[in-house]
């Protein structure tokens, strides 16, 4: 009997090697195909429930348990309203956002017990990523009746605005003077200090919230950024109401995940008003005027485990009409 050899036997050996690994790479690159197949098809699932999830709770929007309009916010990833999401009788805050987008609010309120005297607040640590934009909405009470009796505001020393000197009521138990700012360029480095100097003709009299003081400030900073490591994330976060007047503490936001891989380009969430298909000069809304005109919402979702391989993107669209938003 002819044995192999040893040329024979290393040819023989390399060409085996060469069969089983091309068999191996071959059941491997299967295997991976198949895994990245099931995950995109749990993805597009996931995704459907969550728009489905969606347009049911949208459709309820209405008044928050403090008279907030159904629609608080309306942005192109971002959408923030009122419902009773849970059916437990008391209406929910609800926002929808991809997770790379992020909002936030505080309020701080500071007095002066003195005559013509001043009180200051601190903002920091608020943010998480990079900020993009933020407004100051500043609110008094106090000795504030008569035209010569003000209020001046201030942002890291820099002026931004007076307020009452005219238009105020002395000691009005309620707040007065409401303005708004633009402080992004103040905010930038996750700390604001505030002051509000009232002028000498103010005088510490009132006795709205404490006895005695002169003026009362609320300030209220809201604003939005850009946090990474979850921007490919749609996400819930749901606050229910506290206390009484209801208030709906943005500490207290329990966040769920509704879908993951999302790819979007083009918006998340368009809007439109109620002549729409018709009018197709006012619509797509644009943002000043979706808070109060819109009517119906198109919800529109890309999603892809990896946008490198194939299958291709999913892409999901609905739409949601506002139950309780009534035709003006």
């Amino acid at each position: 009997m002819k044995s192999f050899t040893l040329i024979e036997t290393l040819v023989t050996i390399a060409v085996f090697t060469l069969i089983m690994g091309a068999l191996s790479g071959f059941i491997v690159y299967s295997y991976r195909i198949h895994d990245l197949a099931w995950q995109q098809s749990m993805a597009i699932e996931e995704a459907r429930r969550g728009v489905s999830i969606m347009v049911k709770e949208i459709r309820e929007a209405t008044l928050g348990e403090d008279g907030s309009y159904p629609i608080e916010k309306a942005g192109n990833k971002e959408f923030i309203f009122y419902g009773d999401v849970d059916k437990d009788g008391a209406i929910e805050r609800v926002r929808y956002f991809l997770g790379g987008s992020n909002s936030g609010n505080q309020t701080k309120e500071c007095y002066s017990f003195s005559g013509g005297g001043s009180c200051d607040v601190d903002f920091s640590d608020y943010l998480q990523g990079s900020l993009t934009s933020a407004e100051l909405k500043v609110s008094i009470e106090g000795d504030l009746g008569w035209k010569k009796e003000y209020v001046e505001i201030y942002a890291e020393g820099d002026y931004l605005g007076k307020l009452c000197q005219g238009g105020c009521s002395d000691c009005a138990g309620a707040w007065q003077g409401n303005s708004v700012f633009d402080v992004a360029d103040k905010a930038l480095d996750g700390s604001l200090q505030l002051s509000a100097d009232s002028n000498s003709q103010v005088d510490p009299f009132c006795d709205w919230g404490e006895d005695n003081h002169s003026i009362r400030v609320k300030f209220e900073l809201s604003w939005q950024e850009e946090v990474s490591g979850s921007d490919h994330e749609l996400k819930k976060g749901v606050i229910n109401p506290t206390s009484f007047p209801a208030e709906y503490p943005l500490d207290q936001e329990e966040i769920s995940i509704l879908s993951s891989y999302v790819r979007n380009t083009p918006p998340i969430f368009t809007y439109y008003n109620g002549d729409w298909p018709g009018d197709t000069v006012n619509n797509p809304l644009a943002t000043p005027a979706r808070l109060q005109e819109t009517k119906l919402m198109q919800i529109y979702l890309v999603v892809n485990v990896d946008p490198n391989r194939s299958p291709k993107d999913f892409e999901l669209e609905s739409y949601a009409k506002f139950r309780n938003l009534k035709e003006e």
